[in-house]
Protein backbone atom coordinates (compact mmCIF):
# COMPACT_ATOMS: atom_id res chain seq x y z
CA UNK A 1 0.00 0.00 0.00
CA UNK A 2 1.50 3.29 -1.00
CA UNK A 3 1.83 6.09 1.48
CA UNK A 4 -1.29 8.57 1.66
CA UNK A 5 -0.47 12.51 2.08
CA UNK A 6 -2.50 15.81 1.20
CA UNK A 7 -1.46 17.60 -1.57
CA UNK A 8 1.29 19.96 -1.79
CA UNK A 9 3.03 18.76 1.27
CA UNK A 10 6.22 21.36 1.41
CA UNK A 11 9.86 19.98 1.24
CA UNK A 12 10.74 22.35 4.35
CA UNK A 13 9.97 23.33 7.59
CA UNK A 14 10.29 26.02 10.33
CA UNK A 15 11.55 24.40 13.36
CA UNK A 16 13.08 25.51 16.80
CA UNK A 17 16.34 23.25 16.93
CA UNK A 18 18.50 22.71 20.58
CA UNK A 19 21.70 22.55 19.54
CA UNK A 20 22.56 22.91 23.44
CA UNK A 21 22.42 24.73 26.75
CA UNK A 22 21.33 27.99 25.76
CA UNK A 23 21.35 27.58 22.10
CA UNK A 24 18.33 26.76 20.47
CA UNK A 25 17.95 28.06 16.90
CA UNK A 26 14.88 28.92 14.34
CA UNK A 27 16.03 26.65 11.45
CA UNK A 28 14.79 25.72 8.09
CA UNK A 29 15.07 21.96 7.88
CA UNK A 30 13.45 19.09 5.90
CA UNK A 31 9.84 17.98 6.29
CA UNK A 32 10.26 14.26 7.43
CA UNK A 33 9.24 11.59 5.45
CA UNK A 34 6.49 8.69 6.94
CA UNK A 35 7.75 4.94 6.58
CA UNK A 36 5.92 1.86 7.60
CA UNK A 37 3.11 2.15 10.45
CA UNK A 38 4.58 6.14 10.90
CA UNK A 39 2.33 9.51 10.93
CA UNK A 40 3.24 12.91 9.93
CA UNK A 41 1.39 15.44 11.32
CA UNK A 42 0.68 19.44 11.13
CA UNK A 43 1.84 20.81 14.17
CA UNK A 44 -1.48 23.03 16.02
CA UNK A 45 0.36 23.69 18.40
CA UNK A 46 2.82 23.03 21.45
CA UNK A 47 2.95 24.27 25.05
CA UNK A 48 6.40 25.17 26.41
CA UNK A 49 6.97 22.79 29.84
CA UNK A 50 8.96 23.90 32.46
CA UNK A 51 11.02 20.68 31.02
CA UNK A 52 12.05 22.56 27.98
CA UNK A 53 12.55 25.56 30.33
CA UNK A 54 15.32 23.01 32.24
CA UNK A 55 16.49 21.80 28.93
CA UNK A 56 17.23 25.26 27.74
CA UNK A 57 18.80 25.91 31.18
CA UNK A 58 20.75 23.13 31.03
CA UNK A 59 19.58 21.02 33.82
CA UNK A 60 22.01 18.51 34.65
CA UNK A 61 18.97 16.08 34.96
CA UNK A 62 18.64 16.41 31.28
CA UNK A 63 22.49 16.89 29.99
CA UNK A 64 23.94 14.54 32.37
CA UNK A 65 25.51 15.66 35.53
CA UNK A 66 25.96 14.87 38.97
CA UNK A 67 25.91 11.40 38.51
CA UNK A 68 22.96 11.81 35.99
CA UNK A 69 23.26 9.94 32.29
CA UNK A 70 22.82 12.48 29.72
CA UNK A 71 19.10 12.44 28.28
CA UNK A 72 19.36 14.97 25.20
CA UNK A 73 20.83 13.63 22.26
CA UNK A 74 21.46 16.77 20.17
CA UNK A 75 20.29 18.62 17.68
CA UNK A 76 16.66 18.18 18.05
CA UNK A 77 13.21 19.87 17.75
CA UNK A 78 11.77 20.42 21.23
CA UNK A 79 8.72 20.08 22.51
CA UNK A 80 6.11 17.14 23.89
CA UNK A 81 3.01 19.08 24.97
CA UNK A 82 1.68 19.19 20.92
CA UNK A 83 -1.44 18.25 18.60
CA UNK A 84 -1.33 18.37 15.08
CA UNK A 85 -3.57 17.35 12.22
CA UNK A 86 -2.82 14.11 9.93
CA UNK A 87 -1.35 14.65 6.68
CA UNK A 88 0.78 11.48 5.97
CA UNK A 89 0.15 7.96 6.42
CA UNK A 90 2.70 5.33 6.26
CA UNK A 91 1.80 2.04 5.27
CA UNK A 92 0.02 0.42 7.62
CA UNK A 93 -0.63 3.42 9.94
CA UNK A 94 -4.27 4.15 9.06
CA UNK A 95 -5.04 0.85 10.32
CA UNK A 96 -2.31 0.83 13.46
CA UNK A 97 -3.49 3.67 14.80
CA UNK A 98 -7.41 3.99 13.83
CA UNK A 99 -6.79 7.42 12.24
CA UNK A 100 -7.41 9.50 8.61
CA UNK A 101 -5.79 12.32 6.79
CA UNK A 102 -7.11 15.11 8.18
CA UNK A 103 -7.86 14.01 11.48
CA UNK A 104 -6.76 16.36 14.45
CA UNK A 105 -4.72 14.02 17.29
CA UNK A 106 -3.15 14.42 20.42
CA UNK A 107 -0.09 12.09 20.74
CA UNK A 108 1.18 10.88 24.56
CA UNK A 109 4.44 12.16 24.89
CA UNK A 110 6.35 8.68 25.11
CA UNK A 111 7.43 6.50 22.88
CA UNK A 112 7.20 3.18 24.18
CA UNK A 113 10.07 0.52 23.27
CA UNK A 114 7.39 -2.20 23.55
CA UNK A 115 9.76 -5.08 24.36
CA UNK A 116 11.18 -3.85 27.56
CA UNK A 117 10.18 -5.39 30.74
CA UNK A 118 8.06 -2.77 32.08
CA UNK A 119 6.28 -2.79 28.63
CA UNK A 120 6.03 -6.55 28.07
CA UNK A 121 4.01 -6.01 31.66
CA UNK A 122 1.79 -2.90 30.28
CA UNK A 123 3.52 -0.45 32.42
CA UNK A 124 5.11 1.26 29.37
CA UNK A 125 5.48 4.82 30.89
CA UNK A 126 7.98 3.43 32.46
CA UNK A 127 9.51 2.10 29.39
CA UNK A 128 13.30 1.56 30.32
CA UNK A 129 14.46 2.99 26.69
CA UNK A 130 12.14 5.52 27.40
CA UNK A 131 12.20 7.83 24.27
CA UNK A 132 10.25 11.34 25.34
CA UNK A 133 9.27 13.60 22.08
CA UNK A 134 11.53 16.62 21.79
CA UNK A 135 14.93 14.86 23.29
CA UNK A 136 16.19 12.61 20.96
CA UNK A 137 17.65 13.51 17.89
CA UNK A 138 16.42 11.38 14.44
CA UNK A 139 14.40 9.00 16.69
CA UNK A 140 11.71 11.50 19.03
CA UNK A 141 11.80 14.43 17.47
CA UNK A 142 9.27 17.22 19.25
CA UNK A 143 6.55 19.72 18.58
CA UNK A 144 8.42 23.14 17.88
CA UNK A 145 8.03 23.36 14.49
CA UNK A 146 5.29 22.96 11.51
CA UNK A 147 5.51 18.57 11.01
CA UNK A 148 6.19 16.40 12.86
CA UNK A 149 6.98 12.83 12.26
CA UNK A 150 5.36 9.81 14.95
CA UNK A 151 6.93 6.50 14.86
CA UNK A 152 5.63 3.59 14.50
CA UNK A 153 5.12 3.42 18.65
CA UNK A 154 3.88 6.21 18.95
CA UNK A 155 0.47 6.44 21.04
CA UNK A 156 -1.85 8.29 19.14
CA UNK A 157 -5.30 9.27 20.02
CA UNK A 158 -8.04 10.92 17.76
CA UNK A 159 -9.73 14.19 18.93
CA UNK A 160 -13.61 14.34 19.17
CA UNK A 161 -15.53 16.12 16.33
CA UNK A 162 -16.22 19.54 17.51
CA UNK A 163 -13.06 19.50 20.08
CA UNK A 164 -12.08 23.13 21.22
CA UNK A 165 -8.67 23.05 19.44
CA UNK A 166 -7.44 26.07 21.53
CA UNK A 167 -6.67 23.95 24.88
CA UNK A 168 -5.35 20.48 22.81
CA UNK A 169 -2.16 21.33 24.08
CA UNK A 170 -3.11 21.27 27.51
CA UNK A 171 -4.27 17.14 26.85
CA UNK A 172 -0.68 15.92 28.01
CA UNK A 173 -0.50 18.21 31.23
CA UNK A 174 -3.82 16.93 32.15
CA UNK A 175 -3.19 14.10 31.29
CA UNK A 176 -0.17 14.13 34.21
CA UNK A 177 -2.37 15.97 36.48
CA UNK A 178 -5.12 13.03 36.38
CA UNK A 179 -2.36 10.19 36.91
CA UNK A 180 -1.14 12.10 39.71
CA UNK A 181 -4.50 12.03 41.40
CA UNK A 182 -5.31 8.57 40.48
CA UNK A 183 -2.11 8.08 42.93
CA UNK A 184 -3.60 9.87 45.57
CA UNK A 185 -6.40 7.54 46.47
CA UNK A 186 -9.03 10.46 47.46
CA UNK A 187 -11.87 10.33 48.94
CA UNK A 188 -14.89 12.25 50.27
CA UNK A 189 -13.49 12.84 53.86
CA UNK A 190 -10.13 13.59 52.88
CA UNK A 191 -8.50 17.26 53.05
CA UNK A 192 -6.26 17.44 49.84
CA UNK A 193 -3.49 20.26 49.61
CA UNK A 194 -2.26 21.02 45.76
CA UNK A 195 0.90 22.60 46.08
CA UNK A 196 2.09 24.32 43.08
CA UNK A 197 -0.36 25.81 40.67
CA UNK A 198 1.58 26.27 37.39
CA UNK A 199 -0.41 24.36 34.57
CA UNK A 200 -0.10 21.04 35.70
CA UNK A 201 -0.74 21.93 39.76
CA UNK A 202 -4.14 23.13 37.96
CA UNK A 203 -5.06 20.55 36.51
CA UNK A 204 -4.38 18.31 39.45
CA UNK A 205 -6.47 20.83 41.58
CA UNK A 206 -9.76 20.52 38.98
CA UNK A 207 -9.57 16.47 38.61
CA UNK A 208 -9.32 15.99 42.64
CA UNK A 209 -12.26 18.64 42.72
CA UNK A 210 -14.21 15.65 40.60
CA UNK A 211 -13.23 13.69 43.69
CA UNK A 212 -14.90 15.62 45.77
CA UNK A 213 -12.83 15.84 48.78
CA UNK A 214 -14.04 17.36 52.47
CA UNK A 215 -11.54 20.80 51.47
CA UNK A 216 -9.55 21.38 48.52
CA UNK A 217 -6.52 23.43 49.15
CA UNK A 218 -4.44 25.41 46.77
CA UNK A 219 -0.65 26.41 47.59
CA UNK A 220 1.24 28.73 45.51
CA UNK A 221 3.48 32.27 46.20
CA UNK A 222 1.99 33.63 43.04
CA UNK A 223 -1.50 35.38 44.09
CA UNK A 224 -2.59 35.75 40.30
CA UNK A 225 -2.08 31.69 40.37
CA UNK A 226 -4.01 31.74 43.52
CA UNK A 227 -6.91 33.91 42.36
CA UNK A 228 -7.53 31.32 39.27
CA UNK A 229 -6.73 28.08 41.63
CA UNK A 230 -9.98 29.75 43.87
CA UNK A 231 -11.48 30.15 39.94
CA UNK A 232 -11.07 26.67 39.07
CA UNK A 233 -12.68 25.12 42.65
CA UNK A 234 -10.23 25.60 45.18
CA UNK A 235 -11.94 25.96 48.43
CA UNK A 236 -8.67 27.68 50.23
CA UNK A 237 -5.68 29.41 48.32
CA UNK A 238 -2.64 29.82 51.08
CA UNK A 239 0.24 31.59 50.40
CA UNK A 240 3.66 30.64 52.19
CA UNK A 241 4.70 34.05 51.95
CA UNK A 242 1.85 35.28 53.74
CA UNK A 243 0.83 32.66 55.95
CA UNK A 244 2.79 29.83 57.64
CA UNK A 245 0.64 27.28 55.67
CA UNK A 246 1.71 24.26 57.84
CA UNK A 247 0.02 25.57 60.97
CA UNK A 248 -2.89 26.74 58.65
CA UNK A 249 -3.65 23.28 57.48
CA UNK A 250 -2.79 22.18 60.80
CA UNK A 251 -5.38 24.42 62.38
CA UNK A 252 -8.23 23.56 60.10
CA UNK A 253 -7.77 19.89 60.71
CA UNK A 254 -8.12 19.95 64.30
CA UNK A 255 -4.31 19.56 64.45
CA UNK A 256 -3.60 16.34 62.89
CA UNK A 257 -2.68 17.34 59.12
CA UNK A 258 -4.29 16.89 55.48
CA UNK A 259 -4.39 13.26 54.39
CA UNK A 260 -3.20 13.39 50.87
CA UNK A 261 -0.66 16.83 49.81
CA UNK A 262 0.24 16.27 46.07
CA UNK A 263 3.61 18.35 45.08
CA UNK A 264 3.75 20.21 41.51
CA UNK A 265 5.97 23.09 42.69
CA UNK A 266 9.66 21.67 41.81
CA UNK A 267 10.81 23.62 44.94
CA UNK A 268 12.88 21.79 47.37
CA UNK A 269 10.82 23.51 49.97
CA UNK A 270 7.74 21.93 48.96
CA UNK A 271 8.81 18.46 50.18
CA UNK A 272 9.56 19.30 53.20
CA UNK A 273 6.32 21.74 53.49
CA UNK A 274 4.35 18.87 52.35
CA UNK A 275 5.47 16.31 55.18
CA UNK A 276 5.58 18.69 58.04
CA UNK A 277 1.46 18.97 56.61
CA UNK A 278 0.52 15.23 56.13
CA UNK A 279 -1.52 13.62 58.96
CA UNK A 280 0.20 10.33 60.43
CA UNK A 281 -0.75 7.91 57.69
CA UNK A 282 -1.18 10.87 55.34
CA UNK A 283 -0.89 9.75 51.50
CA UNK A 284 2.27 12.35 49.50
CA UNK A 285 2.36 12.30 45.66
CA UNK A 286 5.47 13.59 44.22
CA UNK A 287 5.52 14.91 40.74
CA UNK A 288 8.21 17.78 40.41
CA UNK A 289 11.06 17.41 38.52
CA UNK A 290 13.70 19.54 40.55
CA UNK A 291 16.69 21.83 40.02
CA UNK A 292 18.11 21.00 43.43
CA UNK A 293 18.40 17.95 46.18
CA UNK A 294 16.19 18.08 48.72
CA UNK A 295 17.65 17.22 52.46
CA UNK A 296 14.95 15.74 54.62
CA UNK A 297 14.66 13.79 58.12
CA UNK A 298 13.44 10.56 56.75
CA UNK A 299 12.28 9.39 60.09
CA UNK A 300 9.42 11.80 59.42
CA UNK A 301 8.38 9.16 56.80
CA UNK A 302 8.77 5.84 59.02
CA UNK A 303 9.16 6.35 62.33
CA UNK A 304 7.11 9.59 63.29
CA UNK A 305 4.11 9.45 60.94
CA UNK A 306 4.32 6.16 58.60
CA UNK A 307 3.63 7.67 55.54
CA UNK A 308 2.46 6.28 52.16
CA UNK A 309 5.14 8.09 49.44
CA UNK A 310 4.04 7.71 46.12
CA UNK A 311 5.89 9.23 42.76
CA UNK A 312 3.34 10.07 39.18
CA UNK A 313 5.27 10.04 36.04
CA UNK A 314 3.55 10.97 33.07
CA UNK A 315 0.10 9.69 31.77
CA UNK A 316 -0.28 6.63 31.76
CA UNK A 317 -4.15 5.13 29.92
CA UNK A 318 -5.09 9.04 31.00
CA UNK A 319 -5.29 10.29 27.65
CA UNK A 320 -8.89 9.31 26.84
CA UNK A 321 -9.77 10.49 29.96
CA UNK A 322 -8.50 14.55 30.02
CA UNK A 323 -9.75 14.63 26.28
CA UNK A 324 -13.14 13.84 27.58
CA UNK A 325 -12.45 16.22 31.00
CA UNK A 326 -11.79 18.95 28.04
CA UNK A 327 -14.61 18.58 25.52
CA UNK A 328 -17.19 18.30 28.31
CA UNK A 329 -15.78 21.29 30.00
CA UNK A 330 -15.53 19.22 33.22
CA UNK A 331 -12.22 20.99 33.27
CA UNK A 332 -11.19 24.37 32.09
CA UNK A 333 -8.21 25.27 30.39
CA UNK A 334 -8.81 28.61 28.77
CA UNK A 335 -7.21 31.16 31.60
CA UNK A 336 -4.55 28.18 32.36
CA UNK A 337 -2.98 29.34 28.27
CA UNK A 338 -2.04 32.70 28.79
CA UNK A 339 -0.36 33.11 25.92
CA UNK A 340 0.29 32.16 22.21
CA UNK A 341 3.17 32.84 20.30
CA UNK A 342 4.52 31.82 16.66
CA UNK A 343 7.32 30.03 16.45
CA UNK A 344 9.56 33.00 16.00
CA UNK A 345 9.09 33.84 19.46
CA UNK A 346 10.05 31.00 21.14
CA UNK A 347 12.98 33.23 22.90
CA UNK A 348 10.03 35.28 24.40
CA UNK A 349 8.21 32.56 25.46
CA UNK A 350 10.76 30.51 27.36
CA UNK A 351 11.18 33.80 28.93
CA UNK A 352 7.54 33.94 29.93
CA UNK A 353 7.89 30.30 31.10
CA UNK A 354 11.06 30.45 33.18
CA UNK A 355 9.34 33.98 35.21
CA UNK A 356 5.98 32.31 35.38
CA UNK A 357 4.87 35.87 36.89
CA UNK A 358 2.07 36.63 34.29
CA UNK A 359 2.50 33.03 31.84
CA UNK A 360 1.03 29.98 33.06
CA UNK A 361 1.27 27.84 29.88
CA UNK A 362 2.64 29.20 26.91
CA UNK A 363 2.52 27.87 23.45
CA UNK A 364 4.39 28.37 20.11
CA UNK A 365 1.82 28.00 16.92
CA UNK A 366 3.87 27.15 13.77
Amino acid sequence: MAIERVPDLPRKMKAVVNHAPYDFRLEEIPVPEVGPEEVLIRVGGCGICAGDVKTFHGNPRVWGGNGHPPYVVTPVVPGHEFFGQVVALGEGAKEKHGVSLGDWVAVEQIIPCGVCRFCQEGSYWMCERHYIFGFKRHEAEGGFAEYMRLPRNSRIHRLPEGFPLRVAPYIEPLGCAVHAVDRADITFRDVVVVAGMGAIGLGMLQVARLKNPRLLIAVDVIEKRLDLAKKLGADLVLNPKVVDVVEEVKRLTDGYGCDVYIHASGNPQGVIQGLNMLRRLGRYVEFSVFNAPTTVDWSIIGDVKELDIRGAHLSPWTYPVAIRFLHEGLVKADDIITHELPLEEFKKGLELAEKGDEAIRVVLKP
